[in-house]
């Protein structure tokens, strides 16, 4: 017998998830799953915005954890040159989340608006 991995999950944040301080973040890479295009932030003041802006979304685990394809955007958190975390906005640590309020507005909004260069 086992035990789905949904049964042990909780709603968290993103400060829950991470296990390091927020504050210390150096760089932020925001990939876009549609065209792989990616952009990296290491303005301080853009970094913190962001992070302000998405903190306090509550991750909810979905009832169904079955395997997914395709993604909207990815973003992975940085602490000098040295990868800390990253995440899905619907997938974080391998398991399947739904967030309130709805994290992929602000994101796309946020990476549209961003002045910098795809790559």
């Amino acid at each position: 017998m086992f035990t789905l991995a949904g049964c042990t999950l909780k709603t968290k944040t993103l400060p829950e998830f991470y296990e390091k301080d927020l504050d210390d973040v150096t760089k932020i890479v925001i990939v876009d799953g549609i065209t792989g295009y990616k952009k990296i932030i290491k303005d301080k003041v853009i970094i913190q915005k962001l992070l302000r802006e998405i903190k306090d979304i509550n991750f909810t685990p979905e009832e169904s954890q079955e395997q997914r394809e395709g993604w909207s955007y990815s973003i992975t958190l940085f602490q000098d040159d040295e990868q800390t975390f990253q995440f899905g906005l619907t997938q974080v640590k391998g398991n399947y989340y739904y967030t309130e309020p709805d994290i992929l507005p602000i994101v796309d909004k946020f990476y549209e608006n961003l002045d910098l260069q795809e790559e």
